[in-house]
Parts: structure tokens; C-alpha cells; sequence
């Protein structure tokens, strides 16, 4: 499983509520976090998420059982690691 966290504050959640529209990504509550879960890769468009810069290339709080591939202005990807891939 790949896995991306987010610190859950009100600036952050954005992004988890764009990857929890994709059917194959489920989101959590992990203390602080939350946590992204998908099967293959995370992908959250920045636009839909309506993250200014600053918000947006500082909302990665952690990333377990992937990579990050893509992370620029439009789009941010974790794609997974291992035999999972």
C-alpha cells in the first residue's frame, strides 16, 4: 500500500478530500495525520485542490511504501515501491 500524510489542519485537507475521490484511495484519521491510502499511486491535482504555492509544496508531511515522482504546480504523484508497483 502505498501511503502519503498530511497534517490534518483545515490548509491541508484539501488534499486529502481530492484523493478520496478517486475510488481506489481511502482516507483516515491517523493522530494528527491523515493518512492517504492507495493500492497504486496517489495523485492530487493541485488546481482542484485550491492550494496556493506555499500551502501546497509544504502540505507532504511524510511518505511510507512509495516515492514521490511528480510534485510541481499542477500535479503532485506517490507512486509505489517494492513488488507492490
Amino acid at each position: 500500500m502505498t501511503k502519503l500524510f498530511v497534517l490534518d489542519i483545515d490548509d491541508f485537507r484539501p488534499l486529502a478530500e481530492v484523493a478520496a475521490k478517486d475510488a481506489d484511495v481511502t482516507v483516515r484519521r491517523r493522530g494528527p495525520y491523515l493518512e492517504i491510502v492507495a493500492t497504486g499511486s496517489i495523485r492530487i491535482e493541485r488546481n482542484v485542490t485550491g492550494c496556493r504555492n506555499a500551502l501546497w509544496y509544504s502540505a507532504v508531511a511524510a511518505v511510507q511504501d512509495g516515492r514521490i515522482r511528480q510534485w510541481d504546480k499542477s500535479e503532485l504523484v506517490v507512486e509505489p515501491t517494492g513488488a507492490e508497483g
